[in-house]
């Protein structure tokens, strides 16, 4: 992975740890991520008329992305409903790169060197750690939190190896991002607008700046991703794209006024030993 790719993806972690912050912190989370998707594709429009359009065998791959997609943001709400920001947020993301790597390797045959591999074990056991000793009640954990956010952590890996693989057969990264972000945002608002009807319209008519933000903030996130998975193996980048943890942290304790305990000190430190693991590698 070279220095360039290594300092976007963690770029790409701070905006995911702010526009996931953002939602949690929203009255109505299933509205907040239905907008998101939508400002995801008010970002993706300007970008349309300079991609390619996907080509056929691109198009399973975003069909299938849609569908995990829906199901990542169902489990994710709930698990935000269930449990708090420094709970469940490391534990739906924790979990993510291990299946990832696994998948990467029987799926795609992309084995991690060894180096790489220590450190994606070193990034999930920090992140599992954060969350199993480091939210609300330390130690214990509300067991539908912990469902829903194991549930979430299966989706990110099914998106995340759909995604990375759709980017490389694509024509370009900005062109499966830039197309899978404008359905993506079409096929959120019909779901919301199913289940919610013309009681979106409202949260639409006063929260619209914060769903153009989160929208903004999450388009640029991914994109940075696929871009990575393009140019470095699935599992680093999925690994790496995990420090987003230290900063769900710092948001959690400076912004949500969550408490800092000394077993969030020692998984941060196990987080940062595998980013450095992760770069030697």
């Amino acid at each position: 992975m070279t220095l360039t790719v290594f300092f976007a993806v963690l770029a790409a972690a701070a905006m995911h740890a702010a526009w996931n912050a953002l939602i949690k912190m929203r009255g109505d989370r299933f509205a907040s991520i239905s907008l998101t998707s939508l400002g995801m594709s008010l970002a993706a429009l300007p970008v349309i008329p300079f991609v390619e359009f996907p080509g056929a065998a691109v198009w399973p791959f975003i069909t299938a992305s849609l569908a995990i997609h829906i199901g990542y943001r169902l489990f994710l709400v709930m698990a935000y409903e269930a449990g708090d920001l420094a709970q469940t947020y490391p534990l739906a993301r924790g979990a993510a790169p291990l299946m990832t790597t696994v998948g990467a390797i029987f799926l795609l045959a992309e084995l991690p060197t060894p180096l790489a591999i220590l450190g994606i074990v070193l990034l999930s056991t920090g992140t599992l750690l954060m969350s199993f000793r480091g939210g609300v009640g330390l130690g214990r954990l509300d067991r539908r939190a912990v469902g829903f956010a194991l549930t979430t952590s299966i989706f990110v890996a099914g998106y995340t190896l759909t995604d990375g693989s759709g980017a490389r057969l694509a024509a370009t990264a900005s062109s499966y991002a830039a197309w899978l972000f404008l359905c993506d945002g079409l096929v959120s608002m019909a779901i919301g607008f199913y289940y919610r009807g013309r009681r979106l319209l409202p949260i639409m008519k006063t929260e619209w700046h914060i769903g153009v933000l989160t929208g903004l903030l999450s388009a640029a996130s991914y994109w940075i991703a696929m871009w990575a998975m393009t140019k470095a193996p699935i599992a680093s980048v999925a690994a790496l794209r995990e420090t987003s943890i230290l900063f769900a942290m710092l948001i959690s304790v400076l912004a949500l006024r969550e408490k800092m305990t000394g077993w969030r000190v020692a998984a941060a430190l196990c987080i940062v030993a595998g980013v450095v693991a992760l770069r030697l590698g």
